[in-house]
This record gives C-alpha cells, structure tokens and sequence, in this order.
C-alpha cells in the first residue's frame, strides 16, 4: 500500500532550511517566503504535490522560478537531463513509484528547480528516490548547498536503480535455471514483460548528454567546483547503472532466443512423431480403401487364405514404410 502524504492547501508536502552544518529545520510556506525575502545564508527546500490544483499556480505566483521549469512540466518529452537555464539548475529526472513492480506505468517523473538559495521539487505520484532523500533529511541528513541536495538525490536514484538491476537480475536467473530444468511454463511471457520495462528504464533514465556536457563545460556561477565532481560522479554512476541494464537485456534476448529454438524443436519433433505415424498407417488405409470398394472383381474374395493374404502384404508394407522412415533418423 503507498504510504500517504499530507499536503496542505497549496500542495506544500514538506519544506525544510539548510543554513551551515545544521541539520533541516521544518518550514512551512508562510515561514519560507518571510526567509526567501531576506538575506541569509543557507538554502531551502520545498517539495510539491502537483496533484493538488493549486500547487503551479501558487509556485507561480510566490516563488522566483524560470519559465524552463514550467516548460518542462508541460512539455511531452520527459528525458532525463539537467540543464542551466539563466544560471538556475532545472532537472528531469524520472522514478519508480513507491510501490514498484516491474510495471512500465510505474515510472513517474520528478522535476527539480535548484538555485542558489531554493531547491524546488514536484511530482505527481510518491517516488522511491525523493521519499528517501525525505527521509533521510528527517534522520539529520546536512547539506552545505543546494548543488549538494541535488547530488544527493541523484545518488539515491542511483541506489534505487541498482536495487532495480538487482532484483531484475533474481528473476533472470529464476527463469535460466527453469529452463536448464526444462521448464518453460510461461516464462516467455515474464521476460517478455521484464524486458519491455528495462528497455523502457533506459530510455527514460539514461541522462540525456547535450545539456549535461554544456552545464559541465559552463556551470552557473554560483555552483562550487566540488559540487561540480560530486555532479558529475552523481551522473557517472548513472552511466554504469545503465550499462548494466543494457547486459540486462542482452542476457534476456538470449534467454528468449533460446526458448524460442526450444519450442521450434519440440515443434519439429511433434511434427516428425506425426509424419512417421501418417507413413506407417499409409499401407493399412490404401488396403483398406481398395478392398472395400462393393464392386466386383475383388481379387481373393473366393480364397479361404485371402484375409492372412492381405494381412501379410499390409504387414510387410508397413515393415518397408517404417524401414524407410526410420533408415535416416539421427
């Protein structure tokens, strides 16, 4: 069940103030306009639920925020990516729903307006990796910058990502040594379905390298060197987390390709079974259709021996047609 999230009127899920080394204080928006209004160090953050109706209007209306990150709420490509838009960090970055499983309509976004003094974050369903950073901050987690809160959010994105691998790669592994065990089932089905949804991770989540390598090579001024690394280790993890969903899928392709030539040699030799039984019933039925003709001139109708005759001949027939079935067989 997904854990519930209260919100107030304008769609305000938590806010907290980083200044220093101290841990984040709760605010709530009252509180975070009056220290938005002044001058002091630190930053803060606000985290929206975009669900609620009022929550872009108000963000609008109260807090400085640049067109790019409206845009981007609106607009149909959701590519992960991170870009400076007049000196102001606005991120895509897309999740897992809380309650993840293995579902491609389970993957939500999470846009990120970072300045030097707001970190500004909205979703419209509970994500995994916002509700660790949450939580996280709860337990005393210290940001010295608002770069920092970024990075840290895209490492927990990262770890999210891996546990996402992890457990993808349990039920491959489920799924080789069924059919190692010979038993196929409907695993075909399962890799099918598991497959559509890490090609879909990775199209998603796969950073997109433009605006990336233009904020690396001209960051914001107000961006730190070392928070300029951490950003870009953050980024470089994502890379190997993709890297890995990619053998992922390559491992599965196979798996796939293999039961498909299992099926086709079951297939093929059901259809060899059938083909030897059609030759070896082939003598009987000719027999059988000839000397059931009522017309006359049958041949032996008069002989006392003619039924042991006939059975003779459909025998040996039977013994040429399975000879010649059977002469060749590997």
């Amino acid at each position: 069940m997904q854990p519930q999230y209260g919100s107030d009127k304008n769609g305000l899920i938590c806010g907290y103030l980083f200044t220093g080394a101290a841990p984040g204080a709760p605010v709530d928006l009252p509180a975070a306009l009056r220290w938005l209004a002044g001058q002091q160090p630190g930053f803060i953050w606000l985290h929206f639920n975009l669900a609620d109706a009022a929550a872009e209007g108000w963000i609008r209306e109260n807090l400085a925020v640049v067109p790019e990150f409206f845009e981007a709420l609106h607009e149909g490509s959701r590519s992960t990516r991170i870009e400076d838009a007049s000196d102001t960090l606005v991120a895509v970055i897309n999740d897992v729903a809380f309650e993840f499983a293995f579902d491609p309509s389970e993957i939500e976004t999470l846009w990120v307006h970072v300045g030097p003094r707001i970190a500004l974050s909205a979703r419209l369903r509970p994500l995994r990796s916002i509700d660790r950073l949450r939580q996280a901050v709860k337990d005393g987690c210290r940001f010295d910058s608002s770069v920092s809160f970024l990075n840290h959010l895209l490492h927990d994105q990262g770890d999210v990502l891996v546990r996402i691998v992890r457990e993808a790669t349990v039920q491959v592994d489920k799924v080789e040594d069924g059919l190692l065990a010979g038993r196929l089932q409907h695993k075909r089905a399962e890799l099918g379905k598991l497959r559509r949804v890490l090609v879909r991770l990775q199209r998603l989540l796969a950073p997109d390298p433009g605006p990336l390598f233009r904020l690396m090579r001209l960051p914001p001024p107000w961006v730190s060197v070392q928070g300029l690394d951490e950003l870009r280790q953050a980024t470089e993890e994502f890379t190997l987390v993709i890297r890995d969903l990619s053998e992922l899928q390559e491992r599965i392709k196979l798996l796939q390709e293999e039961i498909a030539a299992q099926l086709n040699e079951q297939t093929n030799r059901s259809l060899h079974t059938l083909t030897i039984v059609t030759v070896l019933a082939l003598p009987i039925n000719i027999m059988a259709g000839l000397f059931g003709m009522n017309v006359g001139g049958i041949p032996l109708n008069q002989n006392e021996h003619g039924f042991l005759l006939i059975v003779g001949i459909i025998i040996t027939f039977t013994v040429l047609a399975a000879w010649l079935a059977f002469r060749r067989r590997d």
